[in-house]
């Protein structure tokens, strides 16, 4: 409802001031709005009552509206040192409009119905525009300004129940389409939870298969530790068999070594040294023969003698020479020989010295019968046109030098000491070459 109030001055004009329904301060309203008549009414108050969905134009332009009065007039609108409530009073009461108002001072019969038009209009205007918005009309400049933000809130909130309106209408459309994909995703996920179920046994069956090769595995790697185990001693056996091999191998090149270098051996030479000493013929350090000045021991002799016996027996049984009328019998330094034709008959080839030595004839015998058999070797040697021949001729117990054309004989007995030594010098000569021969002609055999 719009507050007002009628002021009359001394003069005899009356004044309407209207007061701001917020702050209840007074305002002047521009002159314009007395002469309003019916068409420029009719204008102003039909936008506002054709406005749709119950919206207004809050957006409200005060150039010369209403504005606040100037320090000239009596009355100000909003004064800040002057902020009061009107209360209407019982004196005049505009029964048509039901506006109060108050009449202040004395007022002309005429000037009453000119202010009552002009309130009825004031207070028309004034009521549209608060039965169609939520705030009571009139205001001032400052309380528009400060009611805007909640007009433009309630607009934007009309404005977001509209949108809602409509989305909830699209909502409804769309709900069927809605229900489709749900359906369709309920499928999905039916087929999606199966596969997932069958990944899932897939899964336990890997993880069986998996198990299962770790216990393999892990008997795969038992196994193999022992077969390392095996490996490792196999291998240590094969190296004990190989330095074993290597050892033997070793020995067999010694071994082969040896036996190459007795090949190259002549086993009599090495058996049988026949060299000399001054006058003496030795045979393995064995002095044969006595000198005047240089008395031989008897056993040295014999021992010398043995040694004799021994190389010519070996000799022939080289040669598979078979001795006619005599037979070598080695035996140390009592060695002797055996006639064939009197088995009975034993010729020794050793002595004992002393006078009835020098008269035994058997020692003569055995001597003269053993260069018998050198010569038989020397014939049997001599058989195979080989050029080969003894450097000393023999004969019956004889040996002669061949450079000097003297022989000497190889008895003791009516002999001189010097001649027996150098006759057994010879002897022991021809059988080194003997030796020799045989060495050279029969070492493969």
């Amino acid at each position: 409802m719009a507050s007002h109030r009628l002021d009359v001055n001394k003069a005899g004009s009356t004044l309407v001031s209207f007061v701001c329904q917020k702050c209840h301060q007074p305002l002047k309203l521009d002159h314009s709005f007395i002469d309003l008549d019916d068409r420029i009414f009719s204008e102003l108050k039909a936008p506002l009552q054709g406005s749709q969905n119950g919206q207004i134009d809050t957006t409200i332009d005060h150039p010369n509206d209403v504005s606040t009065e100037t320090d000239d007039e009596p009355y100000l609108a909003c004064e800040p040192a002057a902020s009061r409530k009107v209360v209407p009073s019982p004196i005049l009461q505009d029964s048509e409009s039901g506006n109060g108002f108050t009449l202040l001072g004395e007022t002309g019969q005429s000037h009453l119905g000119n202010i009552g038009h002009a309130l009825k209009v004031h207070s028309e205007l004034f009521d549209i525009l608060s039965g169609e918005s939520e705030v009571d009309h009139p205001l001032c400049e400052v309380s528009l300004s400060s009611g805007m933000p909640y007009l433009s809130q309630k607009a934007a909130g009309l404005e977001l129940l509209e949108k809602l309106s409509a989305e909830t209408e699209d909502a409804e459309e769309t709900e069927d389409a809605l229900d489709v994909e749900l359906q369709q995703l309920k499928e999905e996920e039916d087929r999606l939870c199966a596969h997932l179920q069958a990944i899932e046994n897939e899964r336990k069956d890997i993880a069986t298969a998996v198990e299962k090769e770790k216990d393999q595995t892990k008997q795969l790697e038992a196994e193999e530790k022992r077969m390392y185990q095996e490996y490792n001693e196999y291998k240590r056996q094969l190296l004990e068999y190989e330095e074993a091999q290597r050892s033997v191998d070793n020995q067999l090149k010694y071994a082969k070594a040896q036996i190459d270098k007795l090949k190259k051996t002549n086993v009599f030479n090495a058996t049988f040294h026949i060299w000399h000493s001054g006058h003496f013929g030795t045979i393995n350090n064995f002095r044969l023969g006595r000198l005047p000045s240089v008395p031989v021991d008897w056993n040295e002799i014999n021992a010398g003698w043995g040694q004799t016996v021994l190389l010519l027996h070996s000799l022939c049984n080289k040669m598979n020479l078979n001795l006619e009328r005599f037979k070598l019998v080695p035996f140390g330094n009592h060695s002797y020989i055996e006639s064939l034709t009197d088995k009975s008959k034993e010729l020794p080839l050793y002595g004992s010295g002393g006078f009835r030595f020098f008269w035994d004839t058997k020692f003569d015998q055995a001597m003269v019968a053993f260069l018998d058999c050198l010569q038989q070797f020397k014939e049997e040697v001599e058989k195979g046109n080989t050029g080969f021949c003894l450097p000393y001729k023999m004969d019956k117990g004889r040996i002669e030098d061949t450079s000097t054309g003297t022989s000497y004989s190889i008895k003791i007995q009516f002999n001189s000491e010097e001649q027996w030594t150098k006759a057994l010098k010879f002897m022991l000569t021809n059988l080194k070459w003997g030796l020799a021969y045989v060495s050279s002609q029969f070492a493969s055999k």
